[in-house]
């Protein structure tokens, strides 16, 4: 199989279809294992390669939102950081602001305020709080440096999503996880591509950490399908996928 080098796999050249009528685009990036875990030492970290590193950033330069889950915030932080005056460039040439607005999903409101989300001022961000957390909860996190909207309980993906397109101006936002975030939209119609980073290692261990999580057991009329759009392997020994979700049976 022909190995791409790293100068031949450049994400800044993606196109993208037009963004749905009533909603953002919505596409979702992560890295997994060959044995398809998404965590290891309760991080993604580790996972993916320099290029892969790169290659998250390129991709973000697409975006207007970059969303986490608040189990990802935990486990990671959430930046829309482009680490890279060329690619701030690149979105200022296009009318765009440096870097995409960074955009926290939580229910519970713990949300460690060491975080580069809030001590960064160089990037805009904003949490999304769902309405079942306390009072309390909603009032510390209105003290910190970033804007803080509540969102109904039981609706909270969806309606972070109206709140960009309608209130933020966002036409395109990107996941970069959690596995229940993604699980959530997916399965409300609610993401239009997959990129996937398979990385050449084998993680072991006993606990699963799929990429995409809902709650119950698969079903086959549960599956979702999606269509490849390309699959380019690498010489790190990393395969970069790229897939849109297939409507044909919805």
């Amino acid at each position: 199989m022909t190995q791409l080098n790293r100068a031949e796999i450049d994400y800044t050249r993606l196109s993208f279809p037009d963004v749905p009528p009533d909603r953002p685009f919505v596409a979702i990036n992560m890295v997994m294992s060959a044995d398809g875990r998404t965590v290891v030492d309760g991080t993604e970290r580790g996972l993916g390669s320099q290029l892969d590193q790169r290659l998250m950033r390129e991709l973000r330069v697409h975006f207007d939102v970059v969303m986490n889950g608040g189990a990802t915030f935990r486990a990671s932080g959430t930046s829309a950081r482009l680490n890279n005056p060329d690619l701030e460039q690149w979105r200022v040439d296009r009318g765009l602001t440096p870097s995409p607005i960074a955009a926290v999903l939580t229910r519970s409101g713990n949300l460690p305020p060491e975080r580069r989300f809030f001590t960064d001022s160089g990037f805009e961000a904003i949490i999304y709080l769902s309405s079942a957390a306390p009072e309390d909860v909603r009032r510390e996190l209105e003290s910190r440096s970033r804007p803080v909207v509540v969102v109904p309980d039981g609706n909270e993906a969806a309606a972070a999503l109206d709140h960009m397109r309608n209130e933020l101006g966002a036409s395109r936002v990107l996941l970069e996880g959690g596995a229940t975030l993604n699980g959530d939209l997916i399965r409300q119609g609610l993401v239009d591509e997959y990129f996937l980073t398979l990385a050449p290692r084998i993680t072991g261990g006993d606990a699963a950490h799929p990429a995409v999580r809902w709650p119950g057991d698969p079903t086959a009329s549960g599956i979702k399908r999606l269509q490849l759009l390309h699959a380019m392997p690498a010489e790190t020994g990393e395969v970069f996928l790229r897939y849109r979700v297939d409507r044909s049976e919805d």
